[in-house]
């Protein structure tokens, strides 16, 4: 063995876990991809936030309704492209687990990480009539799925459900006032607004896709079934898009835009995404148990009653999500 083949062996083995993986004979584009999926989510949440939030102050729009809406969907293009490419695959597992577990980590993942760092205030508004609708979407999902199965129907009962919303948040769009805690940010033209907007998507969209495929290759080579790759590394992935808008949204003051990421992502997964996954391809729940169900509802319920307390979710409250994350991650693994 030559002098530079045994200097890289040794510096593989003490990256962690590149080293570890890399030891294993895991491909090194794998890693590779994880590592630039990272990047380039974190740079386009940036800009995507930047343009977001401009066009909600030009609109006079207020920014929960640009975080349900825009950011909402945005974010969850992610989740669109796994759950349907996955399904169509014969891969319902992981096209359902995608959905749950990316709720499950939207609400005690980033809200939680994002609170940590910023406390994050609610409105009433959002508390009595935006929180209410991820609830009712959550616990209408596990209804339907009782049977073991997502039907046709049951997604045409999803996509109605989602036309109620989108007449929910045009309503609020109507009526509702901009927040005025970004008046002194510098004025962004439309054009450079619509630009950031679409780049920002663009690299969440891709870097997070480019993630998933590098973290979901090193998953099947350890053997992870297709229903805990989708509730895990599948669903996280997914997620960076919602975890990057939000945390940057609240370290930049913007609590609506954060907490209205997360809100209109959840519903957006659950009414639109199964609701479009499920009409062309009816979905079984194999793998997918009642205690992901039952964390996804109980997940929302909590930061509900958090929000309702103070109006606010504190660090000590984003950290007991945190922590409630990291417990439901272990048993996933140990259960395995």
């Amino acid at each position: 063995m030559s002098p530079v083949t045994t200097l890289a062996n040794m510096i593989s083995s003490l990256i962690s876990p590149a080293g570890i993986l890399l030891g294993q004979g895991f491909p090194f584009l794998s890693i590779l991809c994880v590592i630039i999926g990272l990047v380039g989510v974190a740079w386009g949440a940036d800009r995507f936030t930047d343009g977001a939030g401009a066009l909600a102050r030009r609109m006079g729009v207020p920014q929960i309704v640009i975080g349900l809406t825009i950011v909402g969907f945005g974010t969850s293009a992610p989740e669109l492209f796994v759950s349907l490419t996955s399904a169509l695959r014969g891969q319902a597992g992981m096209a359902l687990g995608n959905i749950v577990g990316s709720n499950i980590f939207n609400v005690l993942f980033i809200v939680g990480i994002s609170a940590a760092i910023t406390p994050i205030a609610v409105a009433r508004s959002t508390v009595s009539k935006d929180i209410p609708w991820a609830v009712g979407a959550s616990v209408l999902l596990l209804l339907l799925c009782l049977d073991g199965k997502l039907s046709r129907i049951d997604a045409a009962v999803l996509l109605a459900g989602m036309a109620a919303f989108f007449v929910y948040t045009l309503r609020m769009a109507r009526h509702g006032k901009a927040e005025t805690e970004d008046k002194e940010a510098r004025p962004m033209s439309m054009l450079l607004c619509v630009v950031w907007i679409i780049v920002g998507l663009a690299c969440l969209v891709v870097g997070s896709q480019i993630f998933v495929s590098g973290a979901s290759d090193i998953a099947r080579q350890l053997g992870v079934s297709d229903a805990v790759i989708g509730l895990t590394i599948v669903a996280g992935g997914t997620s960076l898009p919602e975890l990057a808008t939000s945390v940057v949204s609240a370290r930049k003051g913007q609590s609506a835009l954060a907490i209205g990421n997360v809100i209109g992502s959840n519903v957006f997964n659950i009414l639109m995404i199964l609701g479009i996954t499920g009409a062309i391809q009816p979905l079984r729940t194999a793998g997918i148990t009642m205690v992901d169900f039952g964390m996804m509802i109980v997940s929302i319920l909590l930061m509900w009653q958090m929000s309702y307390s103070r109006f606010r979710v504190s660090r000590g409250e984003g950290c007991l999500l945190v922590v409630l994350f990291a417990a439901y991650m272990t048993w996933l693994v140990v259960h395995a």
